[in-house]
């Protein structure tokens, strides 16, 4: 699956994307903030998450810069339960542009045309420009901080939690699919 957005592309991540996957997120200032990704994050990682299979109802995209083709980061849906979760990371060299935010609306797009109704997500207490970024998406928050592991930090971390229902939601900015 592909999509685009006003100023990038999200397309699957390629196992010969590993180098730019590691390029952007072996920082740790960026995985930190996620879940699931371990630190130190090295060429091992980025090849085994550049070769996963694709969930077709839970997609992951390459967060692609359109104008220059590079790529800026990840974003997609993971499969919690029933439901999705929205999560992204955007390397720091392009962080205070609007591209999780812009990469976000993309991927809640994408949620809307499977048939989601409901998207969720979450950021650490200690990671308040992703909360930013989930507001501007329309997320609200659930009123729930709960402790949430960070692979990176080896413990778990309280976390925010938001949901964004999308049955009858016509709030999210039409963005042009590709």
């Amino acid at each position: 699956m592909f999509h685009r957005t006003t100023r990038l592309f999200l397309r699957p991540a390629w196992p010969e994307d590993w180098e730019a996957v590691l390029g952007g997120i072996a920082d740790e200032g960026v995985v930190r903030n996620l879940a699931r990704a371990p630190w130190p994050y090295g060429p091992d990682d980025a090849a085994s998450f550049v070769s996963r299979a694709q969930e077709p109802m839970a997609p992951d995209f390459l967060v692609i810069h359109a104008a220059s083709g590079t790529a800026i980061g990840c974003a997609g849906l993971g499969a919690v339960g029933a439901e999705v979760e929205l999560g992204y990371w955007i390397a720091r060299q392009h962080w205070g542009r609007g591209y999780a935010t812009e990469a976000g609306a993309g991927v809640i797009e994408v949620a809307r045309a499977l048939g989601h109704r409901r998207v969720t997500a979450g950021h650490f207490t200690d990671n308040p420009a992703s909360g930013r970024v989930l507001r501007k998406l329309g997320f609200r928050s659930t009123g729930q901080i709960r402790p949430r592991m960070s692979c990176a930090r080896g413990h778990a971390v309280p976390s925010v939690e938001y949901v964004r229902d999308l049955a009858n939601d016509d709030t999210a900015p039409r963005m042009r699919a590709a």
